[in-house]
């Protein structure tokens, strides 16, 4: 990401941003590091529900926690943050008046919650026909489940995620696991992100916007891919393995002198070079390894007998050895040791963006760390702006933009339609 004058893809697009927790802001955060104005709508003296979300916080310049969960800053940096009660009237009419303004809209209300404020799709469209209205739930605006809440631990049982991750029931510690991190949230976000871009190109050509519909049930049916793929043509339901692949082998971790490794040898050349360079070059000539499809089929023979030879070297050793020989092999790293690798570091992955004197004086928080956008584009590469606002930080700023004078933003102040 850059710091530099460049104003990224988007600085033309305006995104309202009335969304929460993880899947719209990260679709939005995208945006925003794009180029594109997101202005972020937070309920006043609360904000995002991920403000709360610790521990872990934030820590200030002693060390010490803040009230301030490092949750939030995972998705809401190049945001400006305004505080609006949509509940009141004249705060509903504040959102609509900006709405006129936005080129796209981001919404993870339940289906029909807008509606009571005049804020859904139908409303703001009749005021802004331009408008590109995207809608994150968690079972989409139609079907039985719609009315239902959706989260991503949800989703990951309901899609059948959890049941091919984890080890088998039989082995130990055995049974359904949920990804690391919030993985339906993040790929929805992916998609929604790609679905407004793709509505934005229409938009050139028709000059209309239309109405998103993101649900985290279909990404999350979506990303089984080959899982999916493998049971809807042959209907067999996928199992559990563990780090084994079910196409490939050998594919998975293996026990080292001093640790465990990965081994993710995608075709027979691989596997041959592995072969030649552990010192059993008959393994790759032994007819029930010969092949992908052979080595999947006997993999309980071969994995045993890998395991006792990688079991002699440690796992720098092995990496040494196989690194020249274009047979993927790598460390298990936990996330301290990722953000200390050498790659990650010249590419420059973890930034730290300072916040401004006045916040600082205000949170005694100096600055906050983030990791970069993988988005490398060379002409107009992601921007780095803004940290993740302090609850309400831009709202003089953007209702100034409205036109409303410093007393009547005072006002709104004094009533508690804004903060």
């Amino acid at each position: 990401m850059t710091t530099n004058p460049n104003q990224g893809a988007l600085p033309h697009i305006k995104v309202l941003d009335l969304s929460r927790v993880l899947a719209g802001p990260w679709c939005t955060q995208m945006l925003a590091d794009l180029g594109a104005d997101v202005v972020k709508v937070e309920r006043p003296g609360a904000g995002d529900d991920t403000r709360h979300w610790g521990p872990p916080f934030l820590q200030d310049a002693q060390g010490h926690d803040t009230q301030q969960a490092t949750y939030f800053t995972a998705c809401n940096r190049n945001k400006r943050s305004v505080a609006i009660d949509m509940a009141q009237p004249q705060g509903q009419a504040l959102i609509r008046q900006m709405a006129l303004q936005s080129d796209v809209l981001v919404e993870n209300f339940k289906v029909g919650g807008l509606a009571q404020y005049g804020l859904d799709y139908a409303s703001l469209k009749a005021l802004n026909p331009r408008l590109i209205y995207c809608s994150v739930t968690g079972f989409g605006q139609d079907g039985p489940y719609a009315p239902r809440a959706g989260y991503d631990l949800m989703i990951q049982a309901m899609s059948g995620m959890m049941s091919i991750t984890g080890r088998a029931d039989e082995a130990p510690g055995g049974g359904p696991l949920r990804v690391g991190v919030a993985l339906t949230d993040l790929f929805t976000g992916v998609y929604a992100c790609s679905a407004i871009l793709a509505a934005i190109e229409v938009r050139h050509r028709t000059g209309e916007g239309q109405h998103i519909d993101m649900a985290l049930l279909d990404v999350g049916m979506a990303i089984l891919a080959n899982q999916a793929a493998g049971f809807l043509n042959t209907g067999a339901v996928p199992q559990r393995m563990g780090n084994s692949h079910p196409s490939l082998a050998p594919y998975q971790d293996f026990p080292t002198a001093d640790g465990a490794m990965l081994l993710a040898i995608g075709n027979d050349g691989q596997f041959a070079r592995f072969c030649q360079a552990a010192g059993h070059p008959e393994w790759a000539t032994d007819a029930r390894y010969a092949s992908n499809t052979l080595r999947v089929q006997h993999r309980s023979a071969l994995i045993p007998a890998m395991e006792a030879l990688t079991r002699t070297r440690s796992t720098a050793d092995w990496i040494a050895l196989l690194e020249d020989k274009a047979v993927p092999c790598g460390a298990i790293n936990d996330i301290g040791q990722a953000f200390a690798d050498a790659q990650v570091q010249a590419r420059g992955l973890k930034l730290n963006q300072a916040l401004a004197p006045a916040i600082i004086d205000d949170t005694a928080i100096e600055s906050i760390a983030s990791v970069a956008s993988p988005l490398r584009l060379s002409g107009t590469p992601p921007v780095l702006h803004r940290a993740p606002p302090m609850l309400g930080e831009h709202t003089n700023e953007v209702l100034a933009g409205l036109g409303l004078a410093a007393d009547v933003v005072a006002g709104l102040r004094a009533q508690g339609v804004v903060g």
